[in-house]
């Protein structure tokens, strides 16, 4: 289930960089509604624009994709090279003598 959820990681990066490479460098993008409060509070006017829509939708996909990737995880188990559990050894460190 890991390598599904990493490509559709890697998906939505793709797709997240094309809604970023594709916006207007000259404020009309996210930085617009940051860089200049003129009349509109944090970019209400440009709340429509669907590239903004879609940058924060493939955020919130890859943020999900990762939260949801941890899930699958498993712990791992204290092996030894035949696929034996290893011996739990307890004993003290060596004492310096004097």
């Amino acid at each position: 289930m890991i390598p599904i959820i990493t490509i559709l990681i890697l998906l939505a990066c793709a797709i997240l960089g094309f809604f970023i490479l594709i916006q207007n460098p000259k404020g009309g993008g996210l930085s617009g509604s940051f860089g200049t409060m003129s009349s509109q509070v944090m970019g209400v006017k440009q709340s429509s624009d669907v590239m903004e829509k879609g940058t924060w939708t493939m955020i919130s996909i890859i943020a999900g994709l990762c939260v949801i990737s941890v899930m699958f995880f498993q712990k791992p188990q204290g092996n030894d090279n035949n696929g034996n559990k290893a011996a739990q050894s307890k004993s003290a460190p060596a004492k310096k003598g004097k």
